[in-house]
């Protein structure tokens, strides 16, 4: 059997700082207070940036799952599966 090189993204540091800039911009508070135009289809500009960012932060998250994680639990579950099909 081959064997994968571990990954996991709690040890890369960039993805924490990907993730927190994410979620900074998540939350507008960098905008005026009180500031909701200019209206967008009827919507609140700020609005629009929190829905981009909550999509970002969707689309990031799963990349790091499905890239960047890679763990040897997944493969001894397989393996452990396999014997009792056996």
């Amino acid at each position: 059997m081959e064997k994968k090189q571990i990954k996991e993204p709690i040890r890369k540091k960039w993805i924490w700082i990907a993730l927190l800039l994410i979620v900074i911009g998540n939350v507008p508070w960098y905008l005026p207070i009180g500031s909701y135009e200019p209206l967008i289809f009827g919507v609140p500009y700020w609005a629009l940036i929190i829905v981009a960012f909550s999509l970002i932060l969707c689309g990031f998250l799963s990349w790091v799952t499905l890239r960047e994680w890679n763990i040897v639990e997944d493969e001894e579950e397989a393996e452990k599966r396999g014997k009792l099909n056996e």
